[in-house]
């Protein structure tokens, strides 16, 4: 892999690549580093209950990405920059394939990184009270939404909900 955090001058540049100071990429690092220890010890053990796995953990090739660091750039780069998998492939240094393949595997442990550490913003509430709560001391929301187009269900109920007003679709 070339090594990317090696090319980067200065913090602005870090933070424009992954949306966070080298500060706080730091302090993240070692909650990622836990969670993605825990699922992969997960995953283990699931492959030795289920005769899988041929190989101790650690065994076989190293990957493009053989640091939890270079695991954490490489994720936060993707969600930052969101270049095509082509795009982060040539970067990296590996397949588009492996490309495609380490955003679908390290994604669930950003996530439930980001969870951990307080700092997953909520995605939905289960009532209004909810919502004052988890906004308290905010003044004004800015709410940041587009429609988007879906095929119309066949039962006319569902057919009914789904229905937004517009008549025609403009290309």
């Amino acid at each position: 892999m070339t090594d990317l955090r090696l090319n980067i001058k200065d913090d602005r540049q870090f933070k424009s690549l992954t949306g966070l100071s080298e500060e706080q990429f730091e302090k993240l690092c070692p909650v990622f580093c836990e969670v993605y220890e825990e699922i992969l010890q997960e995953a283990h053990v699931q492959d030795i209950y289920q005769n899988r796995r041929k190989n101790e953990r650690g065994g076989g090739r190293k990957g493009s990405l053989p640091t939890i660091k270079d695991k954490l750039f490489f994720v936060l780069y993707y969600f930052k920059v969101y270049p095509t998998f082509d795009v982060l492939a040539s970067t990296f240094g590996m397949s588009r394939s492996k490309a495609c393949e380490n955003t679908h595997k390290l994604t669930p442990i950003l996530y439930e990184t980001l969870s951990l550490a307080g700092l997953m913003p909520h995605r939905s509430f289960e009532n209004v009270e909810e919502f004052k709560k988890a906004f308290d001391g905010i003044d004004r929301i800015i709410i940041d939404a587009t429609e988007r187009r879906h095929v119309r269900p066949q039962d006319y109920e569902k057919q009914a909900e789904m229905y937004s007003g517009k008549k025609k679709h403009i290309q």
